[in-house]
C-alpha cells in the first residue's frame, strides 16, 4: 500500500486531502504572473502537487490553465514567479535554467500529452520512432534498447503493438493520443502533464483513454496534472481541483468538495452548467 493509500484508509476518505500528506510536495509554483501585451494570462498564481496525486485544473477558454501547464513544462518563462520540483540533484528556481538544461530536465522528468497530437509527435515518423526520440534525447544509443523500451511504453499505453511502426498520420485520434502517452511515460517521469487529452475524441474512445490513464496512475503512482474544460474528465481523474478564471485561481479543494459544495460563484456556474 502506498503512502497515499494509507492516508486515504486512515482518514476514511475516498479522496486524499493535502492536509493529510506527510511528504513534501513534488511540485511547487508561487507568484506566477504572465502578460501578453495588455492581456493578463496569469496573475499571482500558486500551485502545489504532491507525489502520486492527480491535480485537475478547470476553467473556461482563456482562463490561463493551458498557459500554466506550459509553464510547468518549461515551454515559457513568466514575468515573475518561482517553480521548483523536489527531485534529487535539483534545486533552485527552474525558470533560471537555460534552454538545454530545460530540455534535458523535461526529457527525463516531465512528460506531456498535448491536446493537438501534432505538437507532441512527428506525424511522418513511425510511432515507435516517436517514442525512441525521447529516449535518444535522454542519452540512449543502443538500437535494441531503443526498440525494446519503445515497445514497452507503447504496450503500457495500450497501443496495439502490431501497429507500432505505423506513422501517427495513419492512425485515429485515440491512437495518436496513446502514442503521445507512450512517449511521455517512456522514461518514467516524475511528473505527467495532460492538456485536454480527450478533446475531439468520440465518447467511447475518451473512456478508453481515461481508463488507460487511471490504470497507469494506479499501477505506477504517477504524479499528474490534467487540464480540461470537461468537468466529467476532472471528476473521473483528479484528487484535487483548481478552478481558474481570467488568469487567477478562484477556488481550490478536493474534487468531491468542489463538485458537491462549490463556494465561488464562478465555480457554481461551471458545476451547475455541467449538471
Amino acid at each position: 500500500m502506498t503512502l497515499q493509500q494509507t492516508h486515504i484508509v486512515a482518514a476514511g476518505l475516498d479522496r486524499m486531502s493535502p492536509q493529510l500528506m506527510t511528504t513534501p510536495p513534488l511540485l511547487t509554483m508561487t507568484t506566477i504572473s504572465r502578460r501578453f501585451g495588455d492581456v493578463i494570462a496569469l496573475e499571482d498564481v500558486a500551485a502545489t502537487v504532491y507525489p502520486g496525486e492527480v491535480l485537475g485544473i478547470v476553467g473556461e477558454s482563456g482562463s490561463g490553465k493551458s498557459t500554466l501547464l506550459r509553464m510547468m513544462n518549461l515551454e515559457d518563462t513568466p514575468d515573475a514567479g518561482d517553480y521548483r520540483l523536489a527531485l534529487p540533484g535539483l534545486s533552485g528556481n527552474l525558470f533560471a535554467l537555460d534552454r538545454f538544461q530545460r530540455r534535458m530536465l523535461c526529457a527525463r522528468q516531465i512528460g506531456i500529452v498535448y491536446q493537438n497530437p501534432h505538437l507532441g509527435l512527428l506525424m511522418g515518423h513511425a510511432s515507435s520512432g516517436n517514442v525512441a526520440e525521447r529516449l535518444l534525447i535522454a542519452g540512449e544509443r543502443s538500437f535494441a534498447a531503443l526498440r525494446g523500451r519503445a515497445r514497452e511504453a507503447l504496450d503500457a499505453s495500450e497501443f496495439p503493438l502490431a501497429r507500432m511502426d505505423a506513422r501517427p498520420s495513419e492512425l485515429s485520434g485515440g491512437m495518436q493520443q496513446r502514442v503521445q502517452l507512450a512517449k511521455a511515460i517512456a522514461l518514467e517521469p516524475a511528473l505527467l502533464l495532460l492538456d485536454e487529452p480527450t478533446t475531439g475524441l468520440d465518447v467511447s474512445v475518451q473512456a478508453l483513454v481515461l481508463d488507460t490513464l487511471k490504470r497507469l496512475q494506479r499501477d505506477r503512482a504517477i504524479t499528474m496534472v490534467i487540464v480540461s474544460h470537461d468537468l466529467g474528465v476532472i471528476r473521473t481523474m483528479a484528487d484535487r481541483v483548481m478552478v481558474m478564471r481570467r488568469g487567477r485561481v478562484v477556488e481550490e479543494g478536493l474534487v468531491d468538495q468542489i463538485f458537491q459544495d462549490p463556494q465561488h460563484a464562478y465555480t457554481q456556474q461551471l458545476v451547475h452548467a455541467k449538471l
